[in-house]
């Protein structure tokens, strides 16, 4: 009999459902597609996202934090693995700029960056590049610019481990945020080759149609959203900062895999 490898350990991530208004629905949620080429869930539909980063995770990240004290952060979700629970809030922040371009974050003063100025776009840009080519940290960046990042919209969702039996495991946390006011969604081909707003009622359609490939979080955030009648009934339901539900369920796991608790409902925060 053949045994099984050893699960890896799951890398702790990011991910966050931009959600606006709609025109002709309750409200739209921003959606990407992962570039085919890449070597987790390529050619996905999925979130802005990814894995936190050793800078997301320091005291000058968090010096940079506006909004969200790490202690109320503790109290959406404990420590696990030596990662504070705000460094998921500040990797979502930082995924969110890197993926779409948006940036969530206010001046010394409070007041949120006028990104509708060309001089201040083109720092923006500036920004997001440097990131991408890895030149230096994020917390960095916004103290060249003394910026802070605004988390206070970012309203804890989700949790999700990915399986034992896949080869790159992830414990990801997730994020519902607004659009911020004068900011748009760009598509940027690094890792992604699509990005729109999607109705979350026709996301789940043409998941089950087979026409976009998910997997469990993207398809059951989707279905969650999709039981909405508006995007304040959204915010009304998250004032609480509570995790509203978790899965990923793996048919495959060897007896035994899962023997205590916390392994056997991994959801869990």
């Amino acid at each position: 009999m053949t045994r099984r490898a050893a699960p890896v350990d799951p890398r702790p991530a990011s991910s966050v459902l931009l959600v606006r208004p709609g025109e002709a629905r309750p409200l739209e949620v921003y959606l990407i597609r992962r570039q085919k080429s890449m070597r987790f869930l390529g050619g996905y539909y999925a979130f802005p996202g990814g894995k936190v980063d050793a800078s997301d995770a320091t005291g000058s990240a968090f010096a940079r934090c506006r909004g969200l004290e790490p202690a109320a952060a503790a109290r959406c979700f404990p420590e696990r693995d030596g990662v504070p629970p705000l460094a998921f809030w500040v990797t979502a922040a930082r995924e969110l700029l890197e993926e779409t371009g948006i940036l969530a974050a206010s001046d010394g003063e409070g007041r949120p960056i006028p990104v509708t100025d060309p001089g201040v776009r083109s720092r923006v840009e500036e920004m997001r590049r440097r990131l991408m080519a890895d030149e230096t940290s994020f917390p960095a960046l916004l103290e060249g610019e003394d910026w802070y990042l605004d988390l206070a919209p970012f309203h804890y969702l989700s949790h999700f481990i990915t399986p034992p039996s896949s080869p790159i495991r992830f414990t990801a946390r997730f994020f519902l945020a607004p659009l911020p006011e004068g900011q748009a969604p760009r598509l940027f081909t690094e890792e992604t080759s699509e990005g729109f707003w999607i109705d979350p009622a026709e996301g789940v359609k043409r998941y089950e149609s087979g026409d976009m490939p998910m997997a469990e979080p993207a398809e059951s955030a989707l279905r969650y959203l999709s039981g909405f009648e508006s995007l304040a009934a959204v915010w009304r339901a998250h004032g609480d900062r509570r995790h509203k539900f978790h899965g990923v369920v793996d048919d495959y796991d060897p007896p035994g895999a899962w023997d205590s608790p916390e392994r056997r409902h991994p959801m869990t925060s």
